[in-house]
């Protein structure tokens, strides 16, 4: 009997997990069968093989090399799913465009979560697949949740982060949802970047508060000032330990309109703890 400590923060029954293969990407796997585990869901592992025809022409071989890899990983988290009693399914997916193939095998699937794992406190541009991962989190139909590899999940105090915008508003109500569920600590950030912002991120605050009170949720309001947005964010999620970062996503959008900008862009490259992006209905 594998011990399970985490409280499920969602109805999440059915998750997919995407990986490249890397230390990140398996680690992103690990996580997404501990997940699987509390929520007493089925997780769709996605390998995600990027083919670069130059490469394989001046190589034929690697593509066998690859696939005795792949094979390994797959009998590897066959096994960690079956210690843990998780259902997994695990598909192989070679791809010109993976994050077009991605989003389409969401499409598919219907999972509630899409899961990516992040090699380090970086920029986007090098998370998972590089751009693959920030174009999959702006055209994924779901929520996604971005695990760094130095860190594990858990749900004992989130940060909620807003801008004031109606995409933050569907992030907060999935905030205080996921907070009810799991017995979570809320706190909630809106960063002042100058004088004439702090009454607006007041307001922003008072409205967490109402949510979190309909709730029954434990709540704390956080109002840096004289900061970047970005670095706010980081600066409450650190000094608070929180366990999870949960921000609004500004629609189905390609790269260079991802999310709130290069605000969640810089938040989710270095952030001290998972982050999860939510996307309004």
């Amino acid at each position: 009997m594998v011990e399970n400590s985490l409280n499920c923060p969602g109805p999440w029954e059915r998750l997919l997990v995407c990986t490249d293969g890397s230390e990140g990407g398996q680690h992103a796997v690990t996580q997404a069968l501990a997940l699987g585990r509390a929520c007493a869901g089925k997780v769709y592992v996605l390998q995600v093989v990027k083919i670069i025809p130059e490469v394989e022409a001046v190589a034929p071989d690697l593509r066998v090399c690859l696939e005795e890899e792949i094979e390994r990983q797959k009998a590897a988290a066959a096994a960690a799913a079956a210690r843990q009693g998780v259902e997994m399914e695990y598909r192989l997916l070679h791809s010109i465009s993976p994050f077009a193939d991605i989003v389409a095998e969401a499409e598919k699937l219907k999972p509630q979560l899409i899961i990516i794992g992040r090699y380090g406190r970086t920029s986007l541009a090098r998370l998972f697949m590089g751009s693959i991962a920030a174009r999959v989190i702006g055209l994924s139909p779901v929520n996604v949740l971005v695990i760094p590899r130095e860190d594990s999940l858990a749900f004992r105090r989130l940060l909620i982060a807003s801008d004031g915008s109606s995409y933050s508003d569907a992030a907060l109500m999935e905030a205080t949802a996921m907070a009810a569920r799991a017995g979570s600590e809320l706190l909630g950030v809106a960063v002042a970047r100058e004088e004439g912002e702090i009454s607006e991120t007041r307001e922003i605050l008072q409205r967490m508060l109402t949510a979190a009170n309909r709730e029954g949720v434990s709540f704390q309001g956080i109002s840096p000032q004289g900061l970047a947005a970005d670095e706010g964010i980081i600066q409450v999620a650190l000094e608070n330990r929180v366990d999870l970062i949960i921000m609004g996503s500004h629609g189905r959008t390609g790269f260079k309109r991802l999310l709130m900008g290069s605000v969640t862009e810089r938040v989710i490259g270095q952030a001290p703890c998972p982050v999860l992006v939510v996307k309004k209905k």
